[in-house]
């Protein structure tokens, strides 16, 4: 028989042609054990630690009970009988699983600009019990509602601590462990913009943040003990709510250091011992807490010294979002010096509308596969929100999906049919999204930033179509020609008739205003090329979808962060009509 859709791929599947009898209530069962509860008269469910941790067998013969023999991963079982269930009938067979990986996380960013609902929480925590996702952050810069600090989050639709506590009880019922996470050294700029917190700031003038110049604030100045103090507080109110021994400190990206208050310490000390030097004092804040910190490892990798001045019961993330990110090479750095070693791919979601299919789907296996290698510790697969976090859900449930896979079962093949089967009863859908998300590739293999010669080389870290709508320097130019466009714009058109429709409306619209920004941004880059196909309706078309982007993100989210997300939206018909002749 065909094989019935599984996600993440099992180790071993066996099918013979018999279906399963089972009772009216199975499918409210299975969905109550995937929370927590007990198994229902109709599976015989029992512990076996002769498996692998996190592993499972299940034996489904023609009349119940339905056989679990498991690791700790009742949990995993019921989310592959849901899917199986999902059938007309539940086949029979046997199947074998484990995972590759221990720890396998997803990181939402909560700060730029989108917050869940709680109603969408508790959906998203389902959806990735039944990924076998086991561990979850949420990543915080200013949208936690600290005591005493309202006015940083104030106007933001923050997550309140009571909030917090909720989820945590939700991601308790479903198996997954949420860490804490605060960013307590860069990307704070919108704390540091606030009246009352200013003196805190790195810098408030120009900085060269990795080639592009930037005006701050950015980080916290590193040698002002009032600094620690502020993430020390931050860190403590929300350790005290979260079950988890995991805090991430953050602390990635910080280049202002040295370009401010802190000058003249980079100059005696160098940047290294300055900035290790901090971030061992949030490391120990955190430990003094009960908490073990968790910290990006960009500015380590760069500068290995640091390393020498961390405690070594840190666990360091070393993240890349590009198929070539040297993943082993990082493991072996971090390991090494003493360090555990989770890696962290992404879902190539942001700034890209439709995501990055080929980058998205190499970079997670290449991580997953150099996280086995190097003792599969953790992988942690990041969703972030750059320029108004103004990917919809499905693009994002697209990459978490494929990254639950990688780190399940990283040497199975992908399918995207059995991935949009598994997820939405749609293999169609499955691999639409996978094409969208390549309509673009042709030109983000040519248009990336020119080098010292003038050659462009592939695009990082980004799609071409949002790269032209908002370009990253402002000397980027104009890549591709005209005809180079107006071919994506065709294929995204092909794939906007043949969009396949599903029995969930919300998503159906988010799909179909996906690729309408998609068609929207490559009419704007074929006009500015010098065509004037739909130039004059340019600015009208950018103002609907500010509109359309409204109303869908408050079908998931809070109002927090609209605002600045759609103003991306109307400075694009704004500026068409400063364009226009």
């Amino acid at each position: 028989m065909t094989n019935p859709a599984i996600w993440p791929t099992p180790r071993s599947v066996t099918w013979t042609h018999a279906s399963c009898t089972v009772p009216p209530s199975a499918a409210s069962d299975l969905e109550t054990m995937l929370a927590g509860g007990d198994a229902p008269d109709w599976i015989d469910a029992a512990r076996d630690e002769t498996l692998p941790a996190g592993g499972y067998t299940l034996q489904i013969d023609e009349h119940t009970p339905v056989v679990i023999r498991h690791n700790g991963a009742l949990r995993h079982a019921a989310a592959t009988l849901i899917m199986l269930l999902r059938r007309t009938a539940l086949p029979c067979g046997r199947v074998e699983d484990y995972p590759a990986i221990r720890n396998r996380g997803v990181m939402l960013d909560i700060s730029r600009d989108r917050i869940p609902t709680m109603r969408e929480f508790r959906d998203i925590l389902g959806t990735l019990a039944l990924l076998k996702i086991n561990h979850l952050q949420l990543y915080v810069e200013h949208t936690l509602a600290y005591a005493g600090h309202e006015a940083i989050w104030s106007g933001w639709s923050a997550l309140t601590l009571a909030e917090l506590d909720r989820i945590q009880g939700w991601c308790d019922d479903f198996g997954i462990e949420l860490a804490g996470n605060q960013n307590c050294f860069g990307h704070l700029s919108e704390v540091l913009r606030t009246p009352g917190y200013e003196h805190l700031a790195e810098t408030h003038g120009p900085y060269d943040f990795y080639g592009l110049t930037r005006d701050g604030p950015f980080s916290l100045c590193p040698t002002d003990p009032r600094s620690l103090e502020l993430a020390t507080d931050f860190i403590q109110q929300q350790a005290a709510v979260l079950r988890s021994p995991l805090f991430n400190i953050g602390c990635d990206e910080t280049a202002d250091i040295g370009a401010g208050r802190s000058a003249d310490a980079v100059a005696n000390k160098g940047k290294a011992a300055v900035y290790g030097n901090y971030v061992a004092q949030i490391a120990r804040a955190a430990l003094d807490l009960g908490k073990r910190p968790m910290f990006w490892a960009d500015i380590a990798l760069s500068e290995p010294a640091v390393l020498d001045a961390l405690p070594k019961d840190m666990i360091a993330i070393a993240w890349g979002y590009e198929p070539d990110s040297p993943f082993d090479q990082w493991c072996e750095t971090l390991t090494q010096t003493g360090f555990e070693t989770w890696l962290s791919p992404g879902t190539s979601a942001w700034r890209s509308i439709a995501g990055r299919t080929s980058e998205r789907r190499a970079n997670l296996r290449a991580a997953a596969q150099a996280a086995v290698a190097h003792d599969g510790a953790g992988l942690l697969i990041t969703d972030w929100g750059d320029l108004g976090h103004r990917q919809t859900w499905p693009i994002t449930l697209m990459g978490i999906a494929e990254g639950a896979h990688a780190a399940w079962n990283p040497d199975a093949p992908f399918d995207a049919k059995a991935l949009g089967t598994a997820l939405w009863s749609s293999p169609e859908l499955g691999s639409w999204l996978a094409d969208l998300g390549d309509a673009d590739l042709p030109l983000r293999e040519t248009c990336g930033f020119p080098d010292a010669t003038g050659n462009r080389g592939r695009l990082l870290n980004a799609g071409a179509v949002f790269t032209d709508m908002h370009p990253a320097r402002p000397d980027w130019g104009t890549p591709g020609t005209a005809e180079e466009w107006k071919a994506v714009h065709a294929k995204l058109e092909t794939l906007a008739t043949r969009r396949p429709r599903v029995r969930n409306t919300l998503l159906n619209t988010e799909c179909a205003h996906t690729v309408d920004v998609m068609c929207a941004g490559c009419a704007r880059a074929t006009n500015r090329r010098g065509a004037t196909t739909e130039a004059d309706t340019l600015a009208d078309r950018f103002d609907t979808l500010a509109g359309e982007h409204r109303r869908l993100w408050l079908a998931r989210s809070r109002t927090g962060g609209l605002d600045r997300s759609a103003a991306w939206y109307t400075r694009l018909a704004d500026q068409r009509r400063e364009e226009a002749p």
